[in-house]
Protein backbone atom coordinates (compact mmCIF):
# COMPACT_ATOMS: atom_id res chain seq x y z
CA UNK A 1 0.00 0.00 0.00
CA UNK A 2 1.46 3.39 -1.34
CA UNK A 3 -1.22 5.48 0.42
CA UNK A 4 -1.89 7.11 3.75
CA UNK A 5 -4.87 8.33 3.50
CA UNK A 6 -7.56 7.50 0.96
CA UNK A 7 -11.35 9.16 0.22
CA UNK A 8 -14.05 7.61 -1.42
CA UNK A 9 -16.61 10.09 -2.88
CA UNK A 10 -19.80 9.76 -4.87
CA UNK A 11 -23.71 10.52 -4.86
CA UNK A 12 -25.90 10.02 -2.68
CA UNK A 13 -26.33 6.30 -2.79
CA UNK A 14 -23.75 5.37 -4.52
CA UNK A 15 -22.09 2.38 -1.96
CA UNK A 16 -19.29 4.88 -0.28
CA UNK A 17 -19.67 3.81 3.38
CA UNK A 18 -20.25 0.03 1.99
CA UNK A 19 -16.55 0.14 0.26
CA UNK A 20 -15.01 2.27 3.06
CA UNK A 21 -16.20 -0.71 5.44
CA UNK A 22 -14.52 -3.37 3.05
CA UNK A 23 -11.09 -1.30 2.31
CA UNK A 24 -11.06 -0.72 6.10
CA UNK A 25 -11.36 -4.36 6.98
CA UNK A 26 -8.97 -5.63 4.30
CA UNK A 27 -6.01 -3.71 4.95
CA UNK A 28 -6.89 -3.19 8.97
CA UNK A 29 -7.20 0.74 7.98
CA UNK A 30 -8.63 3.24 11.08
CA UNK A 31 -12.11 4.69 9.55
CA UNK A 32 -13.49 7.87 9.24
CA UNK A 33 -17.68 7.61 8.28
CA UNK A 34 -19.55 10.49 7.75
CA UNK A 35 -22.09 11.18 10.58
CA UNK A 36 -25.21 12.29 9.07
CA UNK A 37 -27.44 11.19 11.08
CA UNK A 38 -26.51 13.44 13.52
CA UNK A 39 -27.30 16.46 11.84
CA UNK A 40 -30.68 18.02 12.77
CA UNK A 41 -31.19 19.69 10.18
CA UNK A 42 -31.16 16.99 7.56
CA UNK A 43 -35.18 15.81 7.53
CA UNK A 44 -35.80 19.85 7.66
CA UNK A 45 -33.93 20.56 4.48
CA UNK A 46 -35.37 17.52 2.31
CA UNK A 47 -38.82 19.02 3.18
CA UNK A 48 -38.13 23.21 2.77
CA UNK A 49 -34.59 23.11 1.19
CA UNK A 50 -34.80 26.96 0.95
CA UNK A 51 -35.47 27.47 4.56
CA UNK A 52 -33.43 24.57 5.90
CA UNK A 53 -30.30 24.66 3.52
CA UNK A 54 -27.91 26.95 5.43
CA UNK A 55 -27.73 25.76 8.34
CA UNK A 56 -27.76 22.35 7.20
CA UNK A 57 -24.62 22.67 5.06
CA UNK A 58 -22.83 24.98 8.48
CA UNK A 59 -23.52 21.94 10.48
CA UNK A 60 -22.05 19.63 8.33
CA UNK A 61 -19.01 21.63 7.71
CA UNK A 62 -18.68 21.87 11.53
CA UNK A 63 -18.73 18.28 12.28
CA UNK A 64 -16.99 17.19 9.42
CA UNK A 65 -14.21 19.34 9.86
CA UNK A 66 -14.23 18.46 13.70
CA UNK A 67 -14.10 14.65 12.95
CA UNK A 68 -11.29 15.03 10.78
CA UNK A 69 -9.29 16.89 12.57
CA UNK A 70 -9.88 14.49 15.86
CA UNK A 71 -8.70 11.59 13.09
CA UNK A 72 -6.03 12.61 11.89
CA UNK A 73 -4.34 14.12 14.49
CA UNK A 74 -4.33 10.50 16.39
CA UNK A 75 -1.09 8.31 15.72
CA UNK A 76 -1.78 4.33 15.54
CA UNK A 77 1.35 2.61 14.71
CA UNK A 78 -0.45 -0.98 14.03
CA UNK A 79 -3.05 1.60 11.31
CA UNK A 80 -0.99 3.65 9.11
CA UNK A 81 -3.98 3.70 6.26
CA UNK A 82 -6.83 6.26 7.07
CA UNK A 83 -9.57 5.52 5.13
CA UNK A 84 -12.86 7.80 4.76
CA UNK A 85 -16.01 7.54 3.40
CA UNK A 86 -16.12 11.56 2.47
CA UNK A 87 -14.03 14.08 1.21
CA UNK A 88 -14.11 17.54 3.52
CA UNK A 89 -14.85 19.62 -0.26
CA UNK A 90 -17.72 17.75 -0.25
CA UNK A 91 -19.40 20.44 1.86
CA UNK A 92 -18.17 22.69 -0.87
CA UNK A 93 -19.65 20.96 -3.38
CA UNK A 94 -22.95 20.03 -1.79
CA UNK A 95 -23.47 23.89 -0.64
CA UNK A 96 -22.51 25.02 -4.28
CA UNK A 97 -25.75 22.90 -5.51
CA UNK A 98 -28.48 23.64 -2.26
CA UNK A 99 -27.31 27.29 -1.16
CA UNK A 100 -28.57 30.95 -3.18
CA UNK A 101 -25.27 32.90 -4.70
CA UNK A 102 -25.09 35.13 -1.77
CA UNK A 103 -25.13 32.22 0.64
CA UNK A 104 -22.75 30.12 -0.85
CA UNK A 105 -20.06 33.30 -1.45
CA UNK A 106 -20.32 33.31 2.59
CA UNK A 107 -20.26 30.03 2.96
CA UNK A 108 -17.01 29.66 0.66
CA UNK A 109 -15.31 31.57 2.49
CA UNK A 110 -15.53 29.89 6.20
CA UNK A 111 -14.88 27.06 3.75
CA UNK A 112 -11.14 27.79 2.81
CA UNK A 113 -10.41 29.59 6.28
CA UNK A 114 -11.24 25.75 7.65
CA UNK A 115 -9.95 23.66 4.76
CA UNK A 116 -6.99 25.16 5.27
CA UNK A 117 -6.24 23.52 8.50
CA UNK A 118 -6.96 19.89 7.15
CA UNK A 119 -4.99 16.67 5.78
CA UNK A 120 -5.91 15.99 2.05
CA UNK A 121 -6.19 12.59 0.89
CA UNK A 122 -3.69 11.43 -1.57
CA UNK A 123 -5.84 9.32 -3.34
CA UNK A 124 -9.84 9.56 -4.13
CA UNK A 125 -11.62 6.40 -5.19
CA UNK A 126 -14.76 8.44 -6.81
CA UNK A 127 -17.93 6.23 -7.36
CA UNK A 128 -20.60 6.55 -10.40
CA UNK A 129 -23.79 5.62 -11.03
CA UNK A 130 -26.65 7.06 -13.11
CA UNK A 131 -29.31 8.54 -11.28
CA UNK A 132 -31.94 6.00 -11.63
CA UNK A 133 -29.16 3.50 -9.84
CA UNK A 134 -28.97 5.71 -7.27
CA UNK A 135 -32.52 5.90 -6.81
CA UNK A 136 -33.15 2.44 -6.61
CA UNK A 137 -29.90 2.25 -3.88
CA UNK A 138 -31.69 5.03 -2.07
CA UNK A 139 -34.97 3.37 -2.08
CA UNK A 140 -33.69 -0.12 -1.05
CA UNK A 141 -31.73 1.30 2.12
CA UNK A 142 -35.35 2.85 2.82
CA UNK A 143 -33.97 5.93 5.06
CA UNK A 144 -37.28 7.92 5.41
CA UNK A 145 -36.09 11.32 4.99
CA UNK A 146 -34.56 10.24 1.33
CA UNK A 147 -37.30 8.61 0.08
CA UNK A 148 -38.33 11.82 -2.07
CA UNK A 149 -34.98 13.24 -3.30
CA UNK A 150 -35.91 15.04 -6.80
CA UNK A 151 -33.87 13.36 -10.03
CA UNK A 152 -32.69 17.04 -10.43
CA UNK A 153 -30.83 17.53 -7.23
CA UNK A 154 -29.08 14.12 -8.03
CA UNK A 155 -27.84 14.87 -11.25
CA UNK A 156 -26.58 18.44 -9.91
CA UNK A 157 -24.88 17.12 -7.47
CA UNK A 158 -23.38 14.42 -10.06
CA UNK A 159 -22.19 17.37 -11.97
CA UNK A 160 -20.56 19.36 -9.57
CA UNK A 161 -18.47 16.43 -9.11
CA UNK A 162 -17.22 15.76 -12.10
CA UNK A 163 -16.90 19.31 -12.57
CA UNK A 164 -15.00 19.63 -9.53
CA UNK A 165 -12.41 16.87 -10.52
CA UNK A 166 -11.81 17.62 -13.57
CA UNK A 167 -10.85 21.15 -12.98
CA UNK A 168 -8.24 20.01 -9.91
CA UNK A 169 -6.82 17.22 -11.82
CA UNK A 170 -6.99 15.64 -8.66
CA UNK A 171 -5.51 11.64 -8.55
CA UNK A 172 -8.81 9.68 -8.77
CA UNK A 173 -9.80 6.29 -9.32
CA UNK A 174 -13.45 6.50 -11.43
CA UNK A 175 -15.27 3.13 -10.77
CA UNK A 176 -18.65 3.07 -12.93
CA UNK A 177 -20.35 1.11 -10.29
CA UNK A 178 -23.42 0.85 -12.34
CA UNK A 179 -23.74 -3.00 -11.83
CA UNK A 180 -20.99 -3.17 -8.66
CA UNK A 181 -21.68 -5.53 -5.55
CA UNK A 182 -18.96 -4.88 -3.51
CA UNK A 183 -20.46 -6.90 -0.77
CA UNK A 184 -21.53 -9.85 -2.29
CA UNK A 185 -19.16 -9.96 -5.71
CA UNK A 186 -15.70 -10.69 -4.29
CA UNK A 187 -14.30 -9.95 -7.84
CA UNK A 188 -15.41 -6.45 -7.37
CA UNK A 189 -13.91 -5.47 -4.74
CA UNK A 190 -10.77 -7.42 -5.32
CA UNK A 191 -10.20 -5.15 -8.65
CA UNK A 192 -10.30 -2.40 -6.09
CA UNK A 193 -7.77 -3.39 -4.09
CA UNK A 194 -5.72 -4.66 -7.27
CA UNK A 195 -5.88 -0.68 -8.62
CA UNK A 196 -4.42 0.42 -5.22
CA UNK A 197 -1.66 -1.50 -5.10
CA UNK A 198 -0.01 0.35 -8.43
CA UNK A 199 1.05 4.67 -8.79
CA UNK A 200 -0.80 6.72 -10.54
CA UNK A 201 -0.34 10.97 -12.14
CA UNK A 202 -2.86 13.31 -11.19
CA UNK A 203 -5.78 13.22 -12.91
CA UNK A 204 -8.77 10.43 -13.62
CA UNK A 205 -7.82 6.97 -13.71
CA UNK A 206 -10.82 4.61 -15.22
CA UNK A 207 -11.57 1.36 -13.32
CA UNK A 208 -13.82 -1.10 -15.17
CA UNK A 209 -15.26 -3.70 -12.93
CA UNK A 210 -16.01 -7.25 -14.29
Amino acid sequence: MNYHFITIEGNIGAGKTTLAHLLSKHYNARLILEEFADNPFLPKFYENPGQYAFPLELFFMAERFKQQKEFLQQKDMFQTLTVSDYLFTKCLLFAKVTLPEDEFRLYQRLFEIINQQLIQPELLIYLHAPVNKLQANIKKRNRSYEQNIPDDYLFNIQETYTHYIKQHNIKTLYVDVTHADFLHNEKHLQVIIEALEKDYDDGQHYITLP
